[in-house]
């Protein structure tokens, strides 16, 4: 039976009502219809195409009809399939690309001056009153009030190079900040809106809630957003039926838990898979090993590694070379044992084992230190700097400093010099020097730890504050910076970039003890330096996970 005759208009033409049964059927391309199992033709025709009467009260099926008589069509005309494929993509291209609108709080400015140019191709409006709250905190010589005036002239930037008016908005990237591809609107006149009588018409917030319901009612055909870093501001704002949101761009990660702790466990079948692949070999009198493998996509250099087993002989390493997918492993110092004491003080677990290795190595300038209390993060470097300055001399002396946040009401004003008012914060490192002389460095630690007293070892510890470290270089130094959890990343920076010649930096804290304002585990300056130094050469991270205090403090640790 001969096949019926293909149709002889275009898919595109061809209503629903005019297109008979057989021609249906024929413009079924033929791989088609030997995979379906035959049918009747009138079961067939009803699966493609509509009754007329559904087609005209819902007008979608007539867009489905014409692209599935093209794509029917194919074999006799291949140049027209795409034409309706492509304006389907370019309507969601153009529903993707509808930029947002972010009304900016004023203490997002105040926490990042440059908060304006990270929103990429969205838009940010800025309500008068922000500017007057601005303008409000930049007196005075406090982080906040400095990044209340360069927000300031970053704005002043950006307005003085437009001609003209500016309520159709500012680009935000002709001052040269080409990540931002949105423009920048100012509130240039009153908007109407009522607010519900139990909020305060006169408060700044309430303000800017004010205006955030105006441009969401403006403004239906797209998304305004309310960023803020006031929890009750965000609070109110959703109860109002608005969108709300933190500010995230400052934030180096959304979960502490995916911080990188510089510890990679290896597999229980690691030895059975790098048989035929391993190499090893002695240098300077430390086993090496060269690995190969899915397994080094995993790591990163300085890294620690290690393998463990009841029936043999445990593996301590850290990753000193990656090329492509081969890795240089190198089997650590033991520092647990007696004979290889730091200052009278050996490792407990490993994982002091491995920050010993990086405290001590000269070719690793920055390490960072984290875990809870009374894991001897402050001991290990306290030690480790002591038998670097007074055994091996490889320092001059050591610096140390730290954030002075209290914990609680603050004791006013202290009398005395710079180091006489950084006392009361380094109680710290007067507990640990007791412990390294009861622990038997000043008798055990060679021929300078014999000699050295305690007002010798006193003598090779400086105590400086941070507020006066901008504009100095630290020349062959071992420098602490202890609680850095209490530092933003722009004072980390701006302590980091103090080494000179010769300087070792050492950063440690407990992100979980944070008592910075609008700081949280995700913003510290701690985290921000962990996550952007990981797998530099001359850098290495340990996560302390063990407490080593007292089975007091460890207990106190797990249930409070």
């Amino acid at each position: 039976m001969p096949l019926p005759q293909p149709p002889t208009k275009l898919g595109s033409l061809v209503k629903a009502s005019s297109v008979p049964d057989d021609q249906a059927v024929a413009a079924r391309p033929n791989q088609t219809r030997n995979a379906v199992p035959a049918k009747p033709a009138q079961t067939r025709t009803a699966e493609r195409i509509r009754p007329n009467a559904e087609v005209s009260s819902h007008p979608a099926p007539s867009f489905a009809l014409a692209t599935s008589t093209l794509e029917a069509s194919a074999d006799a005309r291949p140049s027209k399939p795409n034409a309706p494929r492509k304006a389907a993509k370019r309507v969601a291209e153009k529903t993707a690309e509808v930029a947002k609108l972010f009304v900016l709080d004023t203490n997002v400015l105040m926490h990042d001056p440059t908060s304006l140019f990270r929103f990429e191709e969205h838009d940010v409006y800025l309500p008068m009153i922000t500017l007057e709250e601005l303008d409000g905190h930049k007196k005075g010589m406090s982080e906040v009030a400095r990044n209340a005036r360069q927000a300031s002239r970053e704005l002043d930037a950006l307005v003085a190079g437009v001609e003209g008016g500016i309520e159709s908005g500012i680009r935000l990237d002709h001052t040269g900040h080409r990540e931002a591809r949105g423009r920048l609107f100012f509130q240039t006149r009153a908007h109407e809106a009522r607010l519900p009588e139990a909020l305060p018409q006169g408060k700044a917030d309430n303000q800017i809630l004010a205006v955030l319901q105006a441009l969401t009612q403006a403004h239906t055909e797209r998304p305004v957003v309310l960023v803020s870093k006031d929890i009750n501001m965000r609070v109110k704002a959703r109860a109002l039926g608005l969108h709300a949101e933190d500010y995230a761009n400052d934030k180096t990660l959304d979960d502490a838990d995916l911080l990188y702790t510089g510890v990679l466990p290896l597999p229980a079948d690691f030895w059975e898979q790098q048989a035929q692949s391993v190499e090893s070999w002695q240098q300077g009198g430390q086993p090496f090993y060269r690995l190969q493998g899915p397994l080094v996509s995993a790591m990163l250099v300085n890294q620690a590694v290690y393998w463990e087993s009841p029936s043999a002989t445990p593996l301590y390493a850290r990753v000193k070379e990656i090329r492509a997918s081969t890795a240089v492993l190198q089997v650590i110092r033991d520092f647990s044992h007696q004979k290889n004491g730091v200052w009278g003080v050996t490792a407990r677990n490993r994982e002091q084992n491995f920050a010993l290795n990086l405290l001590l190595d000269p070719e690793v300038d920055f390490v960072t230190l984290t875990g809870h209390a009374g894991t001897g993060k402050t001991l290990l470097a306290l030690a480790a700097g002591l038998y670097q300055v007074l055994e091996e001399r490889r320092y001059n002396e050591i610096i140390i400093t730290r954030v002075t946040v209290p914990v609680g009401e603050d004791i006013g004003y202290l009398p005395g010099t710079e180091e006489e008012k950084m006392s009361p914060w380094m109680g710290a490192l007067d507990d640990n020097l007791e412990v390294l002389n009861q622990s038997g460095g000043a008798s055990q630690g060679g021929e300078w730890g014999r000699a050295a007293t305690q007002e010798l070892i006193r003598s090779k510890i400086k105590i400086k504050s941070m507020n006066f470290m901008r504009g100095r270089t630290f020349l062959n130094k071992f420098v602490i910076i202890d609680e850095a959890q209490n530092l933003t990343p722009k004072q980390m920076k701006t302590l980091i970039t103090r080494a000179g010649p010769g300087t070792k930096i050492i950063c440690m804290g407990n992100i979980a003890q944070i008592d910075t304002p609008y700081l949280t585990e995700g913003s510290s300056g701690l985290t921000y330096v962990v996550d952007r130094f990981k797998g530099w050469k001359h850098s290495g991270h340990i996560t302390l996970a063990r407490g080593e205090r007292s089975r007091l403090a460890d207990h106190a640790t797990e249930i409070l």
